[in-house]
């Protein structure tokens, strides 16, 4: 499985600080090693409601809710990359 992840590097993964996540690049660099993917980037902008984009944050966030739930850690630390991530993708 490693081998097929893209190098963890600035271009392909955002820093804790900035929102955690992959970027633009890293997702097209995980793509291209897994023909097929439908990996995408995280919806960081205004969607209209009922739209895909608004269905999938909904569903991240519901996901990721479950790990603030079984990482308490994680959930008490404002910079924890599940934070951050959570804030990226502006979940409530």
């Amino acid at each position: 499985m490693a081998d097929k992840m893209p190098k963890r590097n600035k271009k392909n993964f955002r820093p804790t600080k900035k929102g955690a996540g992959m970027t633009e690049a890293g997702v097209k660099a995980y793509r291209r090693k897994n023909p097929g993917s439908k990996l995408q980037t995280a919806v960081t902008g205004k969607v209209k409601a009922g739209s895909k984009d608004a269905k999938r944050r909904k569903s991240f966030c519901a996901r990721s809710k479950g790990q603030m739930k079984k990482f308490p850690k994680a959930a008490a630390d404002p910079n924890s990359r599940l934070r951050q991530a959570r804030r990226r993708w502006k979940c409530r």
